[in-house]
């Protein structure tokens, strides 16, 4: 008895394919948010008519998720500017999202959650594009670097990230747009056996998108 493959998962399956390919150049934060929405999508679409179908794929959104327009242009521009001799990396990611890479000689100690006074006026900045933007989205994700076992470091990276969270929101950004992770120190970008690295791997990411609208 030869297996029947239904004709309705092909175009989500080819999808999945084109998202998983697509993720090339991203940080395995961002490959996993790419992929956990494209596999929300597929699940949506192969549940059809069902009313929990129709729920997760309103939730998830269009494959793509983000739209690169004039003014994540416009963002990405003041956000350099205003990172300027700061050490902070912003940059485009592959799914159309302004990244902004903040280490930890910026933005947090060795062991610690508390924000540093140098990260501040980024995220002021950050906070003032976001109020007059209301439609953007916000991810943040914390790391550490290798100096504690993963009992320490994955709890630490959580909590940076809600201490960024925390900070934005009291600048007057609405929190329901604001998701947060902690990767620990599973996603180094640098080496830790030197301090040089270990700041550098010591960071907090924030992705900003602007959902494409159907």
């Amino acid at each position: 008895m030869g297996l029947r493959i239904h004709h309705a998962m092909l175009l989500p399956c080819s999808a999945l394919t084109l998202i998983v390919t697509g993720c090339a150049g991203m940080s395995e934060s961002e490959r996993s948010t790419a992929v956990g929405a494209g596999l929300g999508a597929i699940a949506g679409s192969v549940i059809g008519d069902s009313r929990r179908g129709a729920l997760i794929g309103a939730g998830v959104g269009a494959l793509g998720g983000y739209l690169w327009s004039n003014e994540s242009a416009r963002r990405k521009a003041a956000l350099e500017k205003a990172a300027a001799g700061t050490g902070v990396e912003v940059s485009q990611t592959g799914d159309n999202r302004l990244k902004l890479a903040l280490p930890g000689d910026l933005s947090f100690d060795s062991g610690s959650a508390e924000i540093r006074p140098g990260m501040r006026p980024i995220l002021d900045e950050l906070a003032r594009d976001l109020r007059a933007q209301p439609a953007a989205v916000v991810h943040i994700v914390g790391h550490t670097d290798s100096a504690r076992g993963d009992a320490f470091n994955d709890p630490l990276s959580v909590n940076r990230a809600s201490r960024t969270r925390d900070y934005l929101v009291g600048q007057g950004v609405d929190s329901r747009r604001i998701t947060i992770d902690g990767r620990g120190a599973r996603d180094p970008v640098a080496d830790n056996a030197t301090e040089a690295g270990r700041a550098r791997n010591r960071r907090i990411e924030i992705l900003v998108g602007d959902p494409q609208r159907g």
